[in-house]
């Protein structure tokens, strides 16, 4: 059976670059490695767990204007579910390559993401809880699974980094509402209320930029506590030019709201991206 260009279009893979930066943060922190363990996490998640979550989102949502990613989705079939859950299946399976624990990490993640899109429970449309879960899930439990999972040897007993869990979370959690900013009209036609909508396109930029401070302090913290000066001024440097385009852009859109549209998210979207990826892999490097 031939795959439609639906399936492919919804599950949007290249999405999965704008959910690396918790995986080199937690990769670049181990001290033992396992690289065939972390590159086969690295395959699960942004190459199956993501993707499929994204699909199934797609499934659920329907999206007839843009989507993260995607100026215009197409229209799901039932292919794109069955697609979805066979990618969940294959993750869980090949997640036991790495530990019995880390599969059931996985479960933890794929069934919180089926919550939140799942039209009966529709965590999304919850502004408070919806935000927390994203924050949570993509951030403080990836950090965990890639973290434990990446080490040569996988025990209970195993610390992790608490300040890089919540780091983690409030790098994910700080953007997440910005990531919204463009769909307060489609979320309110289907029934959702995001935290974004909740806080205004002012408060969003507010919102992002307090918790975006916290979690720079966090960071500071947990470097400086083990360390990793010369690794901290490398990460923030890279991660200046999110700050400076963040602020040019609140200012647009304090002027015009028209400004929160889905290229300019996209493009924000985009920068810090590249920017906290490239500090986390050079982190990664100096290790």
């Amino acid at each position: 059976m031939a795959i439609e260009k639906s399936t492919i279009q919804l599950l949007r893979l290249p999405f999965s670059f704008f959910l690396m930066p918790v995986y080199w943060f937690a990769l670049g922190q181990v001290v033992d490695k396992d690289w065939g363990k972390a590159a086969l996490i690295f395959f699960i998640l942004h190459g199956l767990v993501y993707p499929a979550s994204n699909g199934y989102n797609s499934y659920m949502d329907r999206d007839t204007t843009p989507i993260g990613g995607l100026r215009a989705p197409m229209q799901p079939t039932r292919q794109l579910f069955i697609t979805t859950v066979g990618m969940d299946i294959i993750a869980l399976v090949a997640g036991i390559l790495v530990s019995p624990w880390f599969t059931a990490g996985l479960a933890v993640y794929i069934l919180a993401s089926r919550a939140y899109s799942y039209r009966r429970i529709r965590l999304k449309k919850y502004p408070i809880i919806g935000y927390l879960t994203v924050a949570a899930c993509q951030g403080a439990l990836i950090f965990f699974l890639v973290y434990r999972g990446s080490h040569t040897k996988w025990t209970l007993d195993f610390p992790v980094p608490l300040p890089g869990m919540i780091a983690s979370s409030l790098l994910v959690g700080g953007f997440y509402p910005l990531t919204q900013l463009y769909q307060h009209e489609a979320d309110r036609k289907d029934g959702v209320r995001t935290l974004s909508m909740l806080l205004g396109y002012k408060g969003s930029f507010v919102f992002t930029g307090l918790v975006y401070g916290i979690a720079f302090a966090t960071l500071a913290y947990y470097y400086y506590s083990t360390l990793q000066i010369k690794e901290f001024y490398v990460l923030a440097t890279c991660m200046l030019p999110v700050t400076v385009y963040f602020f040019i852009w609140a200012a647009k859109v304090w002027r015009d709201p028209g400004q929160a549209s889905f290229v300019n998210t996209m493009r924000m979207n985009l920068l810090a991206s590249i920017c906290i990826n490239a500090g986390f892999i050079a982190v990664l490097a100096m290790g």
